[in-house]
């Protein structure tokens, strides 16, 4: 019996050296084959090599498994393959829902294989992968890569184009993260899937022109109170706060949100940043601010880039109530100024300020002057300076009144002090009327 019982274990011992030698060799041929990676030449070698590691048993076989078939699909993107490619995450999908592979590293390898495929410029191709992947978590759900996948989805629609496509997945989701058992307020994650949410609502209501969706969609942003966004989310967030001031003529609110959008997409390497900037000089002029934009630390290095620099000259004609050189820029840099349609909707706002700012120093050396002489200081048609004027009469700006016939503007040059006087005489007989009143009744008793 004793030496039965010995040959048993030593054939136990023989069977788990056996599985440990094959486990070595298994990851040997994976890190083998992930090496050939690193060169174009190696790509069929790689993928002969992660092919062979599906085929070599091993105590951890569903592991490396899992690992081998992410890789292969990566050399497929590589070697544009698209029907090998899907066939080969399909079988990827599968391994992800074997036991034996956590959800987290379900979650983390195939998001990763996602976002490498999301690189592709085949449309088509990426609705296919995003569908397999939701068809495959209706039997094994995982939440996290649920929404990432629907958001990676609607995005694509975005980017098409299919802008209701797009909503019909936007919405559900924004519903899910808000639904009042379990609101985004407090929420740490609940709250910053919403704001990636509302972030791609803004680009669709923004190519809708949905301004009242819009100013919604902020609103609700504001009222989220624990989230980590990304900076890029953060900076549409923003640059839709600073649109939705402007729209309100809300200047210096406006200013504000387009400062803190710029510093957002600076922080996140976006392109965006430039436009934030041209957006935040353009209110800056609009509140009729003496500070210029680019004294901050952040702005400064872009103040002499190409798309900028129009926006720049402008505020220095701007701030000197320079009308022929302001209106010379905007003819100069039309297509950098004018092309954007946000941009091209304030313009006559601004030459608006320049003039008001040009006649007030105009007019303050004269108590009559031709509304003909303010034309052809302002280049402007009398009709246009009648109205000017009747504007600045009405904001206070000064005092005066317009001779229609004579085209005469005449101001009132009374010293200043005389409203007050006025104010305090009549206070005076306010008072003597009051105490007459009271002798009366004192009197009477």
């Amino acid at each position: 019996m004793d030496d039965d019982s010995d040959m048993e274990d030593y054939g136990f011992d023989y069977s788990e050296d056996e599985m440990e030698e094959q486990d070595v060799d298994v990851e040997n041929q994976y890190y083998n084959s992930k090496g050939l990676l690193e060169t174009e030449d190696g790509l069929d070698e790689a993928l002969a090599g992660f092919q062979q590691v599906l085929e070599m048993e091993c105590e951890d076989r569903e592991k490396w498994a899992f690992k081998a078939l992410k890789q292969i699909v990566k050399v497929h993107f590589r070697r544009g393959a698209s029907e090998d490619m899907l066939a080969a995450y399909r079988r990827l999908l599968d391994a992800a829902a074997v036991p034996s592979i956590s959800r987290a590293a379900a979650e983390k390898k195939l998001n990763s294989v996602l976002d490498c495929v999301g690189a592709s410029p085949d449309a088509a191709l990426l609705r296919d992968f995003y569908a397999a992947t939701l068809e495959a978590l209706r039997t094994h759900p995982n939440d996290r890569l649920w929404f990432k996948t629907n958001m990676k989805l609607a995005t694509l629609w975005v980017a098409e184009g299919q802008m209701q496509r797009a909503l019909t997945i936007l919405n559900a989701l924004h519903k899910l993260c808000t639904a009042e058992d379990g609101g985004a307020g407090d929420d740490h994650k609940k709250g910053t899937q919403t704001l990636e949410v509302i972030a791609l609502l803004i680009q669709v209501h923004t190519a809708q022109r949905g301004t009242k969706a819009l100013k919604a969609l902020y609103a609700g942003a504001l009222r989220i109170r624990s989230a980590v966004p990304h900076p890029r989310i953060l900076g549409v967030i923003k640059e839709c706060g600073g649109k939705v001031h402007m729209a309100d003529r809300a200047w210096e609110a406006a200013a504000t949100d387009f400062f803190e959008a710029f510093k957002s997409y600076d922080e996140a390497g976006a392109a965006a940043r430039v436009r934030c900037l041209k957006y935040l000089v353009l209110a800056t002029m609009l509140m009729q601010s003496g500070v210029d934009p680019f004294d901050s630390q952040e702005a400064r290095p872009y103040k002499n880039e190409p798309e900028v620099a129009a926006m720049t000259a402008l505020v220095d004609a701007y701030q000197s109530s320079a009308i022929p050189e302001f209106e010379r820029i905007l003819r100069t840099h039309r297509a950098a100024i004018m092309a954007d349609p946000f941009i091209a909707q304030y313009v006559e706002d601004l030459l608006r300020n320049v003039r008001i700012q040009a006649v007030s120093r105009l007019v303050q050396s004269y108590s009559r002057i031709r509304l003909s002489a303010i034309g052809e200081e302002l280049n402007i048609p009398p009709p246009e300076v009648e109205s000017l004027l009747v504007s600045m009469l009405l904001d206070g700006k000064f005092a005066g009144a317009i001779d229609q016939v004579q085209g005469v503007l005449t101001l009132d040059r009374a010293d200043p002090n005389d409203a007050r006087h006025a104010a305090l005489e009549r206070w005076g007989c306010q008072l003597a009327a009051l105490q007459g009143t009271l002798a009366a009744r004192l009197n009477a008793v």
